[in-house]
């Protein structure tokens, strides 16, 4: 939540008002926020399994625009591929790898 742009400005007067709040952030965190980690799709779309489609329509997308106009592209296209795992922490996750191998 602190990245969030809806983040109240004031505390909230009543448990009711933080409980609409939270209400109101999760649903705009999973379907309408595109997260950079997912390639910029929802995480409700990742787990609904409409990414891939809408990934594969994008680099077709890129790969159209890069054949039309190729002056304006230095390199490759954009990278489109979804990670086959996510963390909402990834350095947390890579310690906690890290450790189990020590331990193992």
């Amino acid at each position: 939540a602190k990245y969030c742009p809806l983040w109240p400005d004031r505390p909230f007067n009543t448990l009711q008002q933080a409980r609409d709040w939270v209400h109101r952030f999760v649903c705009w965190y999973n379907e309408e926020h595109r997260h950079s980690g997912l390639k910029y799709v929802t995480p409700n779309q990742r787990h609904r399994g409409e990414a891939p489609p809408l990934l594969a329509r994008r680099t077709m997308l890129y790969l159209a625009a890069r054949t039309r106009h190729p002056q304006r592209w230095s390199r490759g296209i954009r990278n489109w591929k979804l990670e086959p795992v996510v963390y909402l922490n990834p350095e947390r996750a890579e310690l906690e790898a890290k450790e189990h191998r020590k331990a193992a």
